[in-house]
């Protein structure tokens, strides 16, 4: 049962943190503006955010797996247009 509680608990904070990203994701897409945003931020948090996945992979824990893998492809969206419209 504590194995249960442990996942859940995972899947709930994989949850939270990366939902959190859908409305910076969304705003960029709708009003192409990043000046705001930090280049060098959302380039240290996608590599972090990388390593997670690759770490959640090796000890096969599928809420960070998930959580790495959605994450990072909203922040990839969010890090690309930072890029393109500076």
């Amino acid at each position: 049962m504590e194995t249960t509680f442990v996942s859940i608990l995972g899947f709930v904070a994989a949850f939270c943190t990366t939902v959190s990203f859908i409305p910076q994701a969304l705003r960029v897409i709708k009003t192409k503006h990043t000046k705001d945003l930090s280049l060098a931020m959302y380039s240290m948090f996608n590599v972090g955010i990388l390593l997670w996945l690759i770490y959640g992979v090796l000890i096969d824990s599928w809420p960070i797996i998930i959580a790495n893998v959605i994450t990072l492809g909203l922040t990839l969206i969010i890090l690309v247009l930072k890029i393109k419209y500076k």
